[in-house]
């Protein structure tokens, strides 16, 4: 191994990889995704699908999740910094509700892994990023669940300058929380 560095989190099953990065004069390299590697470090999925975002400093898109389709995914950000975050939305765990947040940019090329049953979200913290996400399973357009960004009964300590509010889609504005969903899909 040695081409990755993994980090456990309080929150079981959330990784911080930080990849081996091989730099000089010329600019730098490194392997963004090695299956031998990750099955190494516990992290032993076949991806089936790449997806890439694009947004605007003060953007925050989640916190969503796939219903009866669950995806693991290993996000990373191409360009800029923003504040990702998961929630534990599994049933019987003993971190259900709880959160984890990290910072990713371009800069740290810190991935986070976030294992099905946990909702995924994140803040834009510079004025562009980029945002690139491998996923386990295929997008299922009605089968997109989701979590307000700000249920108290979670509690995500967002790094929102105060006074601002983030610029959300549509669909964002209009998700319960944490509360509902258990009642919903846990009952």
């Amino acid at each position: 191994m040695g081409k990755i560095t993994v980090e456990t989190c309080e929150i079981e099953g959330l990784k911080v990889i930080t990849p081996t990065v091989f730099g000089d004069a010329r600019g730098y390299f490194m392997e963004t995704y090695n299956y031998n590697d990750y099955r190494e470090a516990g992290i032993d999925q076949e991806f089936v699908q790449d997806n890439q975002s694009a947004s605007v400093k003060g953007v925050l898109r989640g916190l969503h999740f796939q219903i009866n389709y669950p995806q693991d995914k290993l996000v990373r950000v191409l360009s800029g910094e923003v504040y990702d975050v998961a929630v534990d939305l599994r049933p019987g765990s003993a971190t259900y509700g709880k959160w984890f947040g990290v910072l990713l940019s371009a800069e740290n090329k810190k991935q986070f892994f976030v294992p099905k049953n946990f909702a995924h979200g994140f803040y834009v913290l510079s004025d562009h990023a980029e945002f690139a996400y491998k996923c386990t399973d295929f997008y299922h357009p009605n089968d997109e669940g989701g979590i307000i960004w700000n249920d108290p009964a979670i509690g995500v300590e967002w790094p929102i300058p105060a006074g601002t509010q983030p610029i959300l889609s549509d669909k964002d504005t209009r998700h319960g929380g944490l509360d509902a969903f258990t009642r919903q899909y846990r009952s």
